[in-house]
């Protein structure tokens, strides 16, 4: 390589720019931040891409505006252009390493059929692979610094294994929001059959179908949503019911009963008095609003 043809980087804090033929740059992060007291203030790369792992300490992530504080091990990618600025605790302990264009690329290509994870930005905690990712970035940034035969193979390799992880937590997580999106369609589409049909007091497994999930799934769906099982919001809504219309009509409780779908008035004083420790006639009678 000629040395018109080596690409040319800057990082932050840098008074000269950086000639080098790697398409990559490993350093700690208090070998950079302990000179700028421990905060980097905003600024953007125009072709660099950057992975901030921090092993511990606290760390304070300005991305676009975005503030997020981290105080547990995680990988942090923000892609090139994005606006970004660190403040870390004194006692912080991880790697940056900036990654240029062409790299990028190359790795997106290799990655083909994934989420493009250092195109967009993203923060992924190491949880239980906390250790395994420090021993790729510490062994990444030892390799750079030395000059061994094969040091460009070794680094593709960490920064390869390292992309394959991040990538994979991206697609986990676009997994989850595609999930998510799909359980809001179905809870209210759920809620809408609820709304409709609370007075026939249609069964889960009836509801279920219409909504075109099966009952596990639906409960499950419910639960994490909503709070509360399928048959828990069903009954919810007729406890409603029964409350104004005990509040707002002179419905006598076998009428109210029989509106609501109930085979007998003493089936619907016991459902009621088991939701709200009180009988129908008590709930009436203490009710502020009750007409006259």
């Amino acid at each position: 390589m000629s040395k018109a043809s080596i690409p040319v980087f800057k990082l932050y804090g840098e008074p000269l720019q950086w000639p080098t033929p790697d398409l990559l740059h490993c350093e700690s992060i208090p070998a950079r931040s302990r000179l700028h007291d421990w905060e980097i203030e905003p600024h953007r790369h125009a072709d660099l891409c950057q992975l901030l792992f921090l092993y511990e300490g606290q760390a304070e992530i300005e991305v676009e505006g975005q503030v997020r504080r981290l105080d547990q091990a995680a990988i942090q990618v923000v892609p090139a252009l994005c606006v970004h600025g660190f403040r870390f605790s004194s006692d912080v302990d991880g790697y940056v390493v900036t990654l240029a264009a062409p790299l990028v690329s190359l790795l997106h290509t290799q990655l083909a059929g994934a989420p493009a994870a250092l195109a967009q930005v993203g923060t992924y905690l190491a949880g239980d692979h906390r250790t395994y990712l420090y021993s790729l970035f510490s062994a990444l940034q030892q390799e750079y610094q030395q000059g061994q035969p094969g040091r460009d193979l070794q680094l593709r390799s960490l920064i390869n294994l390292l992309v394959v992880w991040i990538s994979r937590q991206c697609l986990q997580h676009h997994g989850q929001g595609l999930a998510v999106a799909r359980g809001r369609e179905y809870l209210e589409r759920f809620n809408k059959l609820v709304e409709q049909q609370f007075r026939q007091q249609p069964s889960v497994e009836a509801l279920a179908y219409e909504v075109g999930v099966s009952v596990a799934h639906l409960n499950s769906i419910c639960r994490e949503l909503a709070g509360q099982s399928a048959l828990q919001i069903i009954h919810q809504r007729l406890l409603l019911e029964a409350k104004r219309e005990l509040v707002y009509t002179s419905l006598s409780i076998k009428q109210l009963a029989d509106s609501l779908g109930f085979a007998d008035p003493a089936y619907f004083s016991r459902f009621f008095r088991r939701l709200t420790g009180k009988a129908p006639s008590d709930f009436r009678y203490q009710a502020p609003q009750s007409p006259t």
